[in-house]
């Protein structure tokens, strides 16, 4: 099982968040809702890229906007004391950085790395580079990264097997009480990848891009599968669970300077 330190340094937890109201789902059409603002992210340009320590404390966060982690995707409801998260991101290079406040009551990281690792306490980050949407559940048309307190970085490859793709995750996660921060640099690949070579050349992210983006967390505490799946939008397919085989229900990132 994975063990934290405890760790003195915290940002302020869970101020008020100026994200767009998010629809309901039953009320507006599926693609309405992939590009309705409140499934839609604004990514500003680092400048400098943080530093990947946990630690909020790098001058990009201050200009970056916080996004809740309020949709009950998969599970029974849960209380504030259980489970409550939020995610900042920004952007440079050809990497994605991430920071998130997740408040856990119990985090649980017990399977191996590509043994149910959905059913442990993990980060899951969606992303279709190109957003082009369609089928993805055995290609890379889109990734969806499974990522563990000890940033083992799973997704499902051409093969139908699992794999660890380690190389594209940096991130480093702070504890305090039952609060942990995770901060991530995602390395941006085009659906060209292949898991059988190793000259993969990354995508350089520029102003205006639009990607396919969906965050969520895979919640746990004492239960032999997830207990709740926990996600950013509201577009119909993430709560059939269909967000790691279809691209199409992933909500959407636009990057700005």
């Amino acid at each position: 099982m994975f063990k934290y330190a405890g760790i003195l340094l915290l940002p302020v937890w869970f101020t008020a968040c100026q994200h767009p109201v998010k629809n309901n789902v039953a009320n507006v059409s599926k693609d309405a809702l992939k590009f309705s603002d409140s499934n839609t992210y604004i990514a500003s340009l680092a400048g400098t890229v943080p530093v990947i320590d946990g630690i909020s404390d790098d001058s990009c966060w201050a200009k970056a906007t916080w996004d809740t982690l309020d949709q009950r995707w998969l599970g029974a409801a849960y209380g504030p004391d259980d489970f409550s998260g939020r995610y900042k991101a920004v952007w440079g290079g050809n990497r994605l950085y991430f920071y998130l406040e997740i408040a856990d009551d119990s985090i649980l990281n017990i399977h191996e790395p590509l043994v149910q690792y959905w059913d442990d306490d993990c980060v899951e980050i969606f992303i279709d580079e190109n957003a082009s949407g369609g089928i993805h559940q055995y290609s890379h048309q889109a990734f969806a990264y499974h990522i563990a307190p000890n940033m083992d970085a799973v997704d499902i490859g051409p093969d139908q097997k699992p794999h660890t793709y380690n190389s594209h995750v940096k991130g480093k996660v702070l504890k305090v009480e039952n609060r942990y921060c995770w901060e991530l640099a995602v390395t941006i690949y085009p659906d060209t990848y292949s898991d059988d070579k190793t000259d993969n050349l990354p995508v350089e992210l520029f102003s205006g891009k639009v990607l396919g983006f969906s965050m969520a967390y895979c919640d746990n505490d004492t239960s032999e599968t997830r207990e709740n799946f926990i996600g950013s939008v509201n577009t119909p397919g993430h709560f059939k669970n269909d967000g790691w085989i279809d691209a199409d229900c992933f909500g959407k990132m636009v990057l700005k300077e």
